[in-house]
């Protein structure tokens, strides 16, 4: 079913602000009843019927209207993004490329004889550069889009409808005409509902109105106004607070939300952070490589280059800047942790949230089900001034209690009636207590306590009818309903009330002993107290129950009770007794909060419940650590009052609801900077965005947990909201960012960590794929300013950005988590940025620099080993590229004719390109780990090994295959040129393993913010150990033979000058060493 979940409400106060309200209601009110007659005969028999349709009639009007489902807005054809990826951000630059290759290549044409084709052939390679990647982010976006399509099916909306006289949950979607719904607060409402019973019911219809006050909803017809009139709620408006029954009139499309959703256009949605953050990395990179581009081409013609020349200059800096690759590889990052993501039950609504989620500092939770299983089970009761444990045994073989006395009788019926949950339908063969309950965890372990205790619960309410209630708030802490009494003996109407222990006690003034009034003292309120901590204190959670026999002179049969304006006594009540459940928390709560402590998170728990419990319960899941105290734990152990206690003195704290709401910003700010276990007890859900924002003042990154309705606002406010997909309302779920599918705590934790590896491997792919800019752009630089034959062309720049780089760029975003992924604090996302200077420091200024001198280390031999010695090289490019230029001497006077020349370029070309992919190997290997060692961390990744025998086999397919010197210029490499990079490759590795043995060693020291501190002495080894030790022989052509001897000078060490002098110059370099 397609839901506006994030758009819909904006669509719609958009449209009622583009069209007046007159208008619109009118237009409304004119296609609503213009169905009017159709569905009277389908609605009215409901409200004298209470068994609502049958499952055949539903059946029927579900084949003829369809589902009950808004038609999705019109999507972007597929043409249309495609296009956006063949012609958008880094494609364009490759575009314009390629269109300046085809328009110097025409220009050649015209004014020669016999133009070259290393303009054409480039323009050709960029136009399926563009068209190959275009079609591969196509891909992953559409794979992506799919991945969160499914995301919407996990987490249908259920209604619940009476059919064949029986309550059913069933998907939203199959809500037909004629229904009958009910819903309570905290549920969306499923269709446009005609309301014929309401208790209290109040709706949110900000989505169609902008109001943000509440509006009641009432069987009464109140206006003429569809909008305004209080007996019809609305498709996708969220019931607050309360309950309501009512007719659906509506579905779909002809809902009034369907009606305003066919006029208004869906708005698109912001750019996450993270996609921001790279986009601004992409125009910082292509900021570079422009004015990079641009600065060569000037220099190129003012050294004396031709136009045409200084274009493919430009090109070439462009292609070697932007990393064509780092799109795609980010798609498959995000497309992976949704994967992992949804594996383990958290459901990303927007994908930024997981890496918002990875710099989390603080984790505001609630306790029950988040902490807990949320499988509450009655374990205790008090009552004739006794403690008794419940037997909730299957056969009720378990402990006894004596239910035989009166006051067991009163508390199980109030138990009982006071109770809003009920067995769903079909169940009467499961045990009762595995069956599935309509209703909260609470309601429902006392139905089933109730049911296996006294029998048949739905009998008891038979007779006793319900006439009116009030429904528990987080404002009142209790729940009231009155009931039609026929128990001889007793008034005619009986009213009941259960809620949190102190305030019901607070409306009693008698209690019940053995079956009979007497007043409510303070010894017996002292009783109350002692039982009460003793069960709060077991982490179980307690509820008060009491009663009152309305006076028949007072209240005779048929009174009209008003829940709005109440008519009917709610203090001096007889209280009853008390009952408490366990809720136990969740076996992997415990380790979960263990990994958040090693990673930085402080986690705060928040909690309706009473302190004493939630205390028990912090202590129990690890919240509040094993000999850490509060004040009071101080107080006690000292035996002085709790006020001489200094609270600074206690790392933990626990804080009563009714203390926060008297304190001030600067008093909370105290408690969350100076105590490290924060427990907060009976707060309300309006006191938990009070949390959020302080602790949001602290400077702390919050994630927050919600179930409620009115959980929204703290779930908006906080940095990531975090819904509960089993125990969550649909209000909540609709303002998280992340729904918990097992409402599990642990599954946080999991976010968290996934949110840190997105992050860590995002940067190791950037890392990655910066390192080669500079073997790739520094063969121009020197190629213009020292005037030598260019080292490495256009098309084998192109070879390592989408060819040899891209495979293993992408393999790192399958890197498993390094070990201290949960043990170091929380990213500043400030500060600890996607791209900064110590990133670019070690990929530019030092892996960087090593693979540039392994690329010129290799193009010098081959230079050398075919006569040119690097000093013969400098200023020899003019006459170079001359191809009238047929009698060019080398350094031994042996003359070369331009095609053999271009034939030894093109060699270099191969081998300076062959010479990144070997020491790229190193790179790809170090940026597996960030400060483990790579024989820590080993090498599971399977795809990133794939990507090591990947690029390699590119490698070697196009220096050997057939054609290649004439389709990218590339040539065959004697084997031995292949093996003058490994010892850089090596060097980089070790350098880099020393570099990060260094941080593990000192994690604050200088080395941890200033890696380039390491390199001059690296960088001194890598010559000394490349120049003396790399593997070259010299060739033989048979046409010169150069002298035996050698001059011990920098360069040329470097270059044997003959057959016979490259062991004697390996040994003179091992002396010199």
């Amino acid at each position: 079913m397609y839901f506006f979940c994030q758009h819909q409400k904006l669509n719609s106060v958009q449209m009622v602000e583009k069209i007046s309200s007159k208008n619109l209601s009118e237009t409304i009110r004119v296609k609503l009843y213009r169905e009017k007659e159709s569905r009277e005969k389908e609605c009215q028999p409901l409200h004298r019927m209470s068994s609502g349709l049958s499952s055949s009639r539903a059946k029927e009007i579900l084949a003829r209207d369809g589902p009950n489902a808004l038609t999705p807005p019109p999507t972007t054809p597929e043409w249309v993004k495609f296009c956006k990826q063949l012609f958008g951000g880094f494609s364009m630059l490759l575009w314009i490329g390629a269109i300046l290759c085809f328009l110097a290549y025409g220009i050649q044409a015209a004014s020669e004889d016999e133009p070259a084709n290393d303009n054409l052939y480039l323009g050709v390679v960029l136009s399926a550069v563009v068209i190959i990647t275009g079609c591969f982010s196509y891909y992953q976006e559409a794979k992506s889009s799919k991945i969160m399509d499914s995301f919407k099916n996990l987490v249908p909306q259920q209604a619940l409808v009476v059919r064949d006289g029986e309550k059913k949950s069933i998907n939203a979607e199959e809500v037909v005409v004629g229904d009958l719904v009910e819903v309570k607060g905290g549920d969306r409402i499923p269709a446009d509902l005609r309301i014929i019973s309401a208790h209290g019911c109040k709706v949110d219809n900000s989505s169609l109105t902008g109001e943000s006050e509440p509006q009641t909803r009432t069987p009464d017809f109140s206006n003429d106004n569809p909008l305004e009139t209080r007996n019809i709620a609305f498709f996708s408006t969220n019931c607050v607070e309360g309950t309501a029954r009512g007719v659906v009139i509506n579905t779909g499309d002809r809902t009034v939300m369907g009606r305003i959703a066919t006029l208004a256009s869906s708005l698109e949605g912001g750019k996450t952070p993270i996609a921001i953050e790279i986009e601004h990395f992409i125009h910082i990179i292509t900021g570079v490589a422009v004015f990079l581009g641009v600065s060569f081409f000037i220099l190129s013609l003012i050294l004396g280059y031709g136009w045409l020349e200084a274009v493919i200059f430009l090109i070439g800096i462009i292609v070697a800047n932007v990393p064509e690759g780092l799109l795609a590889t980010v798609t498959v990052c995000l497309t992976l942790t949704a994967k992992r993501m949804a594996k383990k039950n958290c459901l990303v609504k927007n994908l930024e949230a997981v890496e918002t989620l990875g710099s989390t500092s603080t984790i505001c939770s609630d306790k029950t089900g988040t902490l807990t299983q949320n499988r509450m089970t009655v374990a205790h009761m008090w009552f004739d001034n006794q403690i008794h444990e419940a037997d909730t045994t299957e056969n009720q073989s378990g402990t006894s209690f004596d239910r035989s006395s009166a006051t067991w009788a009163a508390l199980a019926r109030v138990a009982g009636l006071c109770n809003r949950a009920v067995f769903l339908a079909e169940q009467g063969s499961v045990p009762i207590l595995k069956r599935d309950v309509a209703g909260d965890a609470s309601e429902a372990a006392l139905l089933k306590c109730i049911e296996l205790c006294c029998g048949s619960v739905a009998g008891m309410r038979e007779k006793y009818f319900k006439v009116a209630e009030i429904p528990f708030n987080s404002t009142n802490k209790y729940q009231l309903s009155i009931h039609k009494n026929s128990t001889p003996g007793e008034t005619k109407h009986l009213l009941v009330m259960k809620g949190a222990p102190e305030r019901i006690l607070d409306r009693c003034s008698t209690i019940m002993i053995q079956g009979k009034e007497q007043p409510l003292d303070d010894e017996m309120k002292d009783a109350f107290q002692n039982a009460y901590v003793e069960l709060g204190g077991l982490g179980e959670r307690v509820l008060g129950f009491c009663h009152f026999n309305l006076p028949d002179d007072q209240f005779p049969e048929g009174f009209a009770f008003d829940t709005e304006e109440v008519n009917f006594p709610t203090e001096k009540l007889c209280f009853i007794g008390l009952m408490s459940m366990i809720d136990p928390p969740r076996a992997a709560v415990p380790d979960a909060v263990g990994k958040c402590r090693s990673a930085g998170i402080k986690v705060i728990m928040v909690t309706g419940d009473h302190p004493i419990t939630a205390k028990a319960i912090a202590k129990g899941v690890g919240i509040i650590s094993e000999g850490n105290e509060t004040v009071e734990d101080i107080a006690a152990r000292l035996n002085v009052p709790v006020s001489e206690v200094n609270p600074r003195d206690a790392k933990a704290c626990v804080v009563h609801g009714g203390e926060l709401k008297d304190m001030t910003s600067e008093q909370l700010d105290d408690i969350l900077k100076h105590h490290t276990e924060i427990v907060f007890a009976r707060t309300s859900p309006q006191q938990k965005l009070i949390i959020v924002e302080g602790c949001q003042r602290q400077g702390a990154i919050v994630a927050v947990t919600g179930d409620g309705v009115n959980d929204s606002p703290a779930l908006k406010k906080a940095d990531i909201g975090v819904a509960m997909g089993i125990a969550g309302s649909d209000v909540s779920k609709q303002a998280a960012d992340m729904i918990l599918l097992d409402d599990n705590f642990a599954s946080i934790v999991t976010g968290v960590e996934e949110g840190r590896l997105i992050f860590d491997n995002l940067k190791k792919s950037i890392a990655y794929t910066l390192t080669s800019n500079i073997p790739e752009i520094s063969p121009f630089l020197l190629f213009i300013i020292a005037n030598i034959p260019l080292p490495l062309g256009t098309v084998t720049i192109l070879c390592i950005d989408l060819g040899t780089d891209m495979v293993p760029a992408i393999s790192l975003a399958y890197e498993a988590a390094e070990s201290d992924i949960m043990k170091r604090q929380p990213r500043n996302p400030k500060t600890d940025k996607l791209v900064n200077e110590r990133l670019i420091s070690i990929a530019y200024g030092q892996i960087g620099m090593m693979q540039a001198t392994a690329g010129f280390f290799t193009y010098f031999v081959i230079l050398a080993e075919n006569g040119f010695l690097p000093m013969d090289l400098l200023g020899i490019r003019v006459l170079w590229d001359d191809k009238y230029v047929n009698d060019l001497e080398d350094s031994y006077g042996q003359q070369w004719t331009y095609e053999r020349r271009k034939i030894v370029e093109f060699t270099c070309h191969t081998a300076f390109f062959a010479s990144i992919v070997i020491v790229q190997w190193a790179d790809l290997i170090i940026c597996k780990t960030r400060r483990n060692s790579i024989i820590q961390q080993g090498m599971k990744n399977r795809i990133l090994i794939f990507g090591l025998f990947e690029e390699t086999a590119l490698a070697a397919f196009l220096s050997y295959c057939p054609g290649m010197d004439v389709a990218l210029r590339m040539y065959p490499l004697k084997p031995c040129w292949w093996f003058c990079a490994f010892p850089y490759s090596l060097l980089i590795f070790l350098y880099d393993e020393a570099r990060r043995y260094i941080l593990r060693r000192n994690p604050g020291g200088k080395t941890s913010t200033d890696s380039f501190s390491l390199y001059v002495p690296c960088l001194f080894f890598c010559v000394r150990v490349c120049v003396c030790e790399s593997p070259h022989t010299p060739v033989n052509y048979g046409r010169w033979q150069g002298p035996v001897g050698f001059e011990p000078s920098t360069m040329s060490l470097l270059m044997p000058r003959s057959t016979h002098g490259a062991e004697q110059n390996l040994h003179v370099c091992r002396a010199q060493l």
